[in-house]
This record gives C-alpha cells, sequence and structure tokens, in this order.
C-alpha cells in the first residue's frame, strides 16, 4: 500500500511539470531579453559618457542569463521568475530540499550547454523518472509543482 501511496505522490508532484516549464522559460526568455536590452542600453550610454573607457563593460552582458537562472535557483525560492509564476520549483532529487549553490550552477551550466548542443535533448525529460532533463540529471535536481509538495509532503 507504501509503494502506490508513494506512486501517487510522484505523479501529483511531476503532473503537468513538463508544459508548464516549458512556458516558465518563455516567461523567463522575455525577462533576460528585457533586463539585456536595458543593460545593454545603460551600458552604450555610459560607454559614450566615458569617451569609449566603458564600452568593454559590454562584453559581461552574455553572463546576464547565466546569473538570472543561478542566482534565482540558489536563492531560498529556489525557483526562477517564471517557474515560481507557474507554481514550480527547483528542489535536491534525493530529499526535496533547496538545492546547494553548486546544484544550482551545475543545473545553470548544464541547462545552456544543453541549448547549445540542440534543444532536441531536452526531450530526454519526456523518458525519465521525474520527468528529469539531462540538465537536472547533472545538477542532481527535480522540477516540481510546488502546490503538490506543499499539500503532500510526509511529515
Amino acid at each position: 500500500m507504501s509503494d502506490t501511496a508513494g506512486y501517487w505522490q510522484e505523479e501529483l508532484l511531476t503532473d503537468g511539470v513538463l508544459s508548464r516549464r516549458f512556458w516558465a522559460w518563455v516567461i523567463d526568455a522575455l525577462l533576460i531579453m528585457a533586463i539585456v536590452a536595458a543593460l545593454w542600453v545603460v551600458l552604450l550610454i555610459f560607454g559614450f559618457m566615458t569617451l569609449g573607457l566603458g564600452l568593454p563593460l559590454l562584453n559581461f552582458v552574455p553572463v546576464v542569463p547565466l546569473a538570472y537562472n543561478f542566482l534565482f535557483v540558489a536563492s531560498p525560492a529556489a525557483a526562477t521568475p517564471g517557474q515560481q509564476v507557474l507554481g514550480l520549483i527547483v528542489l535536491r532529487n534525493d530529499d526535496l530540499g533547496r538545492p546547494t549553490p553548486l546544484q544550482a550552477l551545475l543545473w545553470t551550466i548544464g541547462f545552456y550547454v544543453t541549448l547549445a548542443a540542440g534543444a532536441i535533448w531536452l526531450c530526454v525529460a519526456f523518458f525519465t523518472v521525474r520527468r528529469r532533463a539531462l540538465h537536472d540529471l547533472l545538477g542532481n535536481v527535480v522540477v516540481v509543482r510546488r502546490r503538490a509538495l506543499v499539500s503532500h509532503r510526509p511529515s
């Protein structure tokens, strides 16, 4: 009977997670684009005001997406704004605790390497337990529905 309860708990945690992850990514991509655009304009103006001395700061703009994902997943929220809006949270796979900063870093780097290698690799999530993508496996994390976790976490 306890095996069945574990099965249903797993189903509740991961039910609808893949579609929510996609829409969370869309929201996060739009937010990242807005941040990058604003930062680029500010740094460009700063570069012209300093007669070109500030222009090398534009080289740091590509770090924004990495910092965005890492800082939000390593934060107490353990989710990016897009994931928060859609009720998702990134947790350690072992005990469903918040990820460590190292896990958040590995997850973030793995995500962008997966995107660079071809987003088709994200389809691995269709075939793994708990719907985990390659970058989830690398960081030893799982993305679950916050609502199911709160209402069904064992005491």
